[in-house]
């Protein structure tokens, strides 16, 4: 558009030199002078305030020229302040939010099919879950989460907790599978270590019962009678022996509630399992069988988690885009967010736009302004060299007829 410009300037300087040498006396003459003449001062006029606004017109220190380079500060202070007190003020903010229902666009989107916009999202989401988890420091990380989870459970006092749930299980009546289970367990056992308990038997019985025969009556009977006492014990309900029990986990829920060395005991305890190494190598292993089965999950968008990503997103979306009440709130949630953050951060904003342009060398914010706008400024060199043309054309005639 400047070589257009500038060639039609050039014809116009052109024509009136021809002209002026070479035309006649007729009255078409003249109007054809005039107008050449005065399109060629209009095209100089608005070449002249085109060129001054970024550069001196041919190079020379003329009061008032190059005034982008020259007033570059005070430009960038002009755009922020315009930025600032246009745009990014709570009310215009507010204002629009009014008019924008965010929670409803932003249920359309993750409501609409796989493969667009909300597809990239689910399979990015996996990835992105996946690089981080890969480019953690698997150890380095597992002690963290191992020292964190330590230092929560150093501060909570267990023995309460396990009294109470120990209390609210004795009041009802779970206990009583705890304890049959237990019984069970000791019976297989029993069962499974019988030639084991006669032997022990046999070597506590004396040489005249172990030549008599007596001893193996007596294990048979020990062992008959640890039998029958645990049948008895699962079948009857208010057992004796299963009622100590009951007395003694009662006692045992108390203790754990209200007595200071039954506290310290399970304190002591907690803290020596906690700093046992086996505890430490057990969640390390099974942090790392975690991490690879997350990582795998996360790459495979078919697997199960990509589709419960998927899904949980999909119902997200629905809920927003039918539930009125939801979208208000959420739409209320945003405004106010971004009107204060408008009202916080608005002038830090601000701020950097200005601080940014000032940073620019003169060239660059020439270079950058000239190329957005000159092609408008020359279609004025344009219209400035005609319009100029017709205003000579009127002069002439005025000239001639007044």
């Amino acid at each position: 558009m400047r070589i257009v410009a500038t060639c039609l300037l050039v014809v116009m300087a052109v024509a009136f030199v021809l002209l002026r040498k070479f035309g006649g006396t007729a009255p078409g003459w003249g109007y054809a002078i005039a107008f050449t003449e005065a399109a060629m001062v209009g095209g100089l006029a608005d070449w002249f305030a085109v060129t001054a606004l970024f550069r001196r017109p041919l190079g020379l220190p003329i009061p008032h020229t190059a005034i982008i380079p020259t007033n570059k500060d005070r430009i960038a202070d002009s755009m922020a302040r315009f930025l600032r007190e246009n745009f990014l003020t709570p009310q215009v903010v507010a204002r629009r939010m009014t008019a924008f229902n965010l929670a409803n666009a932003a249920g359309e989107f993750l409501t609409a099919p796989r493969g667009g916009a909300s597809g990239r999202i689910h399979t990015g989401a996996g990835n992105l879950l996946a690089d981080v988890l890969e480019s953690l420091d698997t150890e380095r990380l597992g002690l963290q989460v191992r020292a964190g989870l330590a230092h929560q459970l150093e501060k909570v006092e267990v023995a309460p907790l396990m009294g109470q749930m120990l209390g609210a299980a004795i009041a009802d009546g779970r206990h009583l599978p705890l304890i049959e289970s237990a019984v069970r367990w000791a019976g297989h056992t029993l069962e499974a270590n019988e030639d084991l308990v006669r032997e022990m038997i046999r070597e506590r019985a004396s040489g005249l019962l172990r030549w008599t025969g007596l001893d193996g009556r007596i294990a048979n009977s020990v062992l008959d009678g640890l039998y029958k006492l645990m049948a008895e014990m699962i079948v009857q309900r208010d057992h004796p022996l299963k009622v100590k029990l009951e007395a003694m986990l009662g006692e045992l829920a108390q203790n754990l509630q209200h007595d200071p060395e039954t506290r310290a005991k399970v304190e002591n305890a907690k803290r020596e399992m906690l700093a046992n190494p086996a505890l430490g190598a057990w969640w390390q292993a099974l942090w790392d069988r975690l991490r690879l089965r997350l990582i795998s999950a996360a790459r495979d968008p078919e697997a199960a988690l990509g589709n419960h990503f998927s899904g949980m997103l999909g119902e997200v979306g629905q809920a927003l885009r039918s539930d009125p009440r939801l979208q208000r709130q959420i739409n209320r949630f945003a405004r106010r967010t971004l009107v204060g953050v408008t009202a916080r951060y608005g002038g830090e904003i601000v701020r950097l736009v200005s601080e940014t342009v000032k940073r620019w060398d003169a060239v660059t914010v020439t270079t950058r302004i000239e190329r957005a706008v000159g092609r408008d400024l020359q279609f004025i060199r344009i219209n400035g060299t005609l319009v100029g043309g017709l205003f000579g054309l009127v002069i002439h005639t005025l000239e001639r007829f007044l």
